[in-house]
């Protein structure tokens, strides 16, 4: 049976596979923690091109992070060494910043999360390197369809398994896949907390969305099969199949009469391309 916490106050969180439900300070402090991170996505926008260098993208985020007043949740978690994660072509999630240089015809996602204040503002767009081929370019639009049909379930009442159902059922009208072994969650005063928010499910199941639960809602989408691999270094995860895979991921959280997306880009760049 699923259980629910009202958080009142700054009293201590922790994981205990409740469901918290916040008020209105924690709604500001959310709204503060998300814009900054949709605005360090916003700036990355001119930087992603041929010849730059995940790390170089990774030393603008941390620096960002740091002059908006948060540090980057990312950097000691679980012994993670970056302030971001950076996943191209066929890395579905949590690719590892590098030498490495983009390339004409990339497709990447670049995943942040500042914590500021003691509340994570946790996001990922999708970006276009150059010249990329007109299939990629419908992958990463159908993923953002995904996304925001995903968000359109969420309001007081509804079940969670109605956001994966949506997502899966417009993936696959496509023949893509949608990734099973990674999901959105709970967050807030804590990156990661219940509930685990799947993006392949069915309507009707699930615990029910309540006004105050925050989360994130991040399909992982692939041009083939769902299906994922995780590498030796223990953080990046790749398509098996070796095709194609784009992500986006909002931070929202449920009002009384909807949601409430923390974590839209400020100028307008939601997703590509970016003028």
């Amino acid at each position: 049976m699923t259980e629910y916490q009202t958080i009142t106050g700054d009293e201590t969180v922790i994981r205990d596979g409740t469901i918290k439900l916040h008020g209105p300070e924690a709604f500001e402090g959310m709204r503060r923690a998300g814009r900054l991170a949709a605005e360090i996505l916003d700036a990355l926008a001119p930087m992603v091109q041929p010849g730059v260098t995940t790390a170089e993208l990774d030393d603008v985020v941390r620096q960002m992070t740091l002059d908006g007043g948060a540090v980057p949740a990312t950097l000691g978690y679980r012994g993670y060494t970056h302030s971001c994660c950076i996943s191209i072509n066929h890395v579905v999630c949590h690719g590892i910043p590098s030498d490495k240089q983009l390339k004409d015809g990339d497709i990447v996602n670049i995943d942040v999360t500042p914590l500021l204040d003691g509340w994570h503002g946790d996001t990922s767009r999708m970006y276009l390197v150059g010249d990329v081929s007109l299939k990629a370019r419908r992958l990463v639009d159908v993923t953002h369809e995904c996304l925001m049909i995903g968000i359109d379930q969420v309001k007081p009442g509804a079940r969670l398994g109605d956001i994966g159902a949506a997502i899966q059922a417009h993936a696959e009208q496509f023949r893509y896949g949608v990734v099973r072994e990674f999901c959105g969650h709970g967050l807030g005063r804590l990156f990661h907390d219940a509930p685990e928010v799947v993006h392949a499910a069915k309507a009707g199941t699930g615990p029910e969305l309540r006004p105050g639960m925050f989360m994130t809602i991040e399909p992982m989408i692939n041009l083939g099969k769902p299906w994922v691999k995780l590498l030796s270094d223990g953080w990046t995860a790749v398509t098996r199949d070796k095709s194609l895979s784009a992500q986006f991921e909002h931070s929202i959280g449920i009002t009384e009469d909807g949601c409430e997306i923390f974590t839209l880009s400020p100028r307008g760049l939601d997703k590509p391309p970016y003028a």
